[in-house]
C-alpha cells in the first residue's frame, strides 16, 4: 500500500538508541580526552611527549577513561558502518553476515587498543 511506513523491526530500533548513545558518550569523552590531552599540557603546542604521555596513561582514572572512549568510539564506529551498509538492501542472510564481520572487527579493534594501552601503561 502507498503511503505505509515500514515497520522497524526491534533490532533497528535497539541499534538505532546504541547509535544514540554512543554519540552522546563521544561529546562527553572526546571533550574530557581533548582537554586533557590538548589544553592542559604544559608544553608549546598542546601536545604530550613520550614521557607525559606514559605518566598520564599510568593513571588508573585516566586509564579507565581511555578505555571507556576506546570502547563507546569503537561501538559507535561499527554501528554506523553497519547503518550504511544495511541502507544497501541486503536480505536477512547479508545482516547477519554484516552483523557477524563487524563484531568481529571491533573486537579485534578494541583488544588492540587495549593491547596498546596496557603496553603505554606498563611502561610508566
Amino acid at each position: 500500500m502507498a503511503g505505509r511506513k515500514p515497520i522497524a523491526h526491534a533490532s533497528q530500533t535497539r541499534a538505532w538508541r546504541w547509535i544514540a548513545f554512543t554519540g552522546a558518550a563521544l561529546l562527553v569523552l572526546v571533550s574530557v580526552h581533548m582537554v586533557a590531552n590538548h589544553f592542559v599540557v604544559q608544553t608549546t603546542g598542546g601536545l604530550r611527549t613520550y614521557g607525559q604521555v606514559l605518566d598520564y596513561i599510568a593513571n588508573p582514572l585516566i586509564f579507565a577513561i581511555e578505555s571507556v572512549f576506546l570502547v563507546v568510539v569503537t561501538m559507535h564506529a561499527m554501528l554506523g558502518i553497519r547503518s550504511v551498509l544495511l541502507d544497501l538492501g541486503f536480505g536477512e542472510r547479508g545482516r547477519l553476515r554484516i552483523d557477524r564481520v563487524l563484531v568481529a572487527l571491533g573486537t579485534i579493534t578494541v583488544g588492540y587498543g587495549f593491547f596498546l594501552l596496557v603496553t603505554l601503561a606498563s611502561k610508566a
